[in-house]
């Protein structure tokens, strides 16, 4: 029989375990796989540095938006003509035949990449990525509405008012403006930008260049405005695979914790020499470094994939330094190695190997452009039969000459063949082309006397009417029965 003593007591000891129960559920720790993204607020520094990244900023966005409206010759400076199947590029004029240039200006810029990587880190990046550019604009043009980094802070924590509306507003009112002008200029590049001008004032654009407009410039407003950093860190594959072009000896942006450890606050009173005597570091642990940051790391915590090498840290630690009577350059450019008190040697075989490439490949692709052929010329022979023989003794052979007209003019070209004495065209021998056509031409090369029977080499010679130096050669061959 169960003891009443024991059934009493049962239901008093139930809550008190489902109290403790509860007291360590309420101490569990949740994590959240999907935190929602913190905003940097990044403070404005000045700076050799920063000097360098903002005449950066202002070239290559010069170059970006005037571009398209210089001309040559009554031609778009740059220009990619797709429906014409043509791109101009600083007067020269590049048809799809020309796509073996085209893959090496790409290997051109990842060769670029590997040696500039290998040198110095993600200098690309932090200096000339349009992400980087457009995203330095953008944060100029907020700090214009909303104030710096401390009263944007204050401005988004505060409940919405007419104040905070107004310059949220004007914020996203220059935003827009500057990202509609942006999507405008890009397509710009691919339609001639003056008729594009023309047509939207007259509200006449096609449907096409609307929506690529608007595309181009919402991807504008959203990642230079809204993701930011979030492109760097988690869209972009470069962040990713840098690694593997890095090196103890690439030069990065890196803090010295040898000379920096311990970290702690100090009296400026103190010299430099006392504060060592203390056994402290030169870091004064200001956070200056982390609060100018774009993309919110600390430096100190030493290298990290989100870095991009904009040195905004060592701009406002050396003036934190110099304030401080420190030695400069307690966050520098320098390689793990020299962090790490080892031998280090920027100029390492690596680096003279990307270097030699660059420069072959560089060298090869000019050397591409400046020997293009004005004219492209493919001779087929007739593939049903090698020759015909005539009544009145003579010999046929049969050709198809695809000729490109790769000038930028419309053109007249006139057809000969020579190699065989009295070696004559029958049928037509002039053939008239546009800007980068292709047109095929039926050739029939007669001789009224065989001398000697077998093959003979000859050569078609394609050149234009109103100019002697466009012209093209190609060999073929001509048969004639054995007799």
């Amino acid at each position: 029989m169960t003891d009443p003593s024991k059934q009493a007591a049962s239901p008093a000891a139930t809550p008190a375990r489902q109290s403790d129960a509860g007291k360590a559920s309420s101490d569990t720790i949740v994590i959240d796989l999907y935190q929602k993204q913190e905003k940097i607020y990044a403070r404005e520094v000045k700076g050799g540095y920063q000097r360098l990244r903002k005449l950066s900023v202002w070239l290559l966005l010069g170059l970006f938006y005037l571009l398209p409206w210089i001309q040559i010759n009554g031609q778009q400076l740059v220009l990619f003509d797709l429906p014409a199947r043509r791109f101009h590029v600083f007067g020269l004029t590049f048809w799809p035949q020309d796509f073996i240039l085209l893959t090496g200006l790409l290997v051109l810029a990842a060769l670029s990449l590997f040696f500039f990587t290998a040198l110095a880190g993600r200098l690309w990046c932090g200096f000339a990525c349009p992400q980087t550019v457009w995203t330095e604009v953008f944060m100029w043009l907020e700090e214009f509405a909303e104030g710096p980094a401390h009263k944007r802070r204050k401005l988004d924590q505060r409940k919405w008012d007419a104040e905070k509306l107004r310059r949220k507003g004007f914020k996203h009112a220059l935003w827009l403006l500057f990202a509609l002008w942006t999507g405008f200029t890009f397509v710009g590049f691919f339609t001639p930008i003056g008729d594009l001008g023309q047509r939207l004032l007259r509200f006449e654009l096609g449907g096409w260049e609307s929506f690529w407009i608007l595309f181009y410039s919402l991807a504008t407003w959203g990642n230079a405005g809204f993701l930011r950093e979030q492109v760097c860190k988690y869209m972009c594959p470069y962040a990713r695979f840098q690694s593997a072009m890095f090196d103890s000896d690439t030069l990065i942006v890196s803090y010295d914790p040898t000379r920096g450890e311990p970290r702690g606050s100090r009296s400026r009173e103190l010299s430099h020499a006392e504060v060592q005597a203390q056994g402290k570091g030169d870091c004064i642990d200001c956070t200056l470094c982390v609060q100018v940051c774009p993309t919110g790391i600390d430096i100190r915590d030493g290298l990290q994939y989100e870095c991009i090498t904009c040195a905004a840290c060592i701009d406002v630690c050396d003036q934190v330094m110099e304030r401080m009577n420190y030695p400069l350059g307690l966050i520098r450019f320098t390689t793990q190695n020299a962090v790490d008190q080892k031998p280090s040697r920027v100029l390492r075989p690596r680096i003279f190997l990307y270097g030699a490439m660059l420069t072959l490949v560089a060298a090869l692709w000019v050397y591409g452009v400046s020997s293009r052929p004005p004219i492209l010329l493919d001779v087929m022979r007739d593939r049903n039969a090698l020759y015909r023989e005539l009544a009145d003794g003579g010999v046929e052979n049969s050709y198809t000459l695809r000729i490109s007209n790769r000038t930028s003019v419309a053109r007249e070209f006139q057809i000969s063949a020579v190699g065989m004495a009295e070696l004559s065209i029958a049928g037509e021998q002039t053939i008239r082309l546009q800007p980068g056509e292709v047109g095929s031409l039926p050739i029939t090369l007669r001789v009224d006397e065989v001398q000697r029977g077998g093959r003979q080499d000859i050569e078609f010679v394609v050149q234009a009417s109103d100019d002697a130096s466009v012209s093209s050669r190609a060999e073929s061959r001509f048969f004639v029965p054995v007799r």
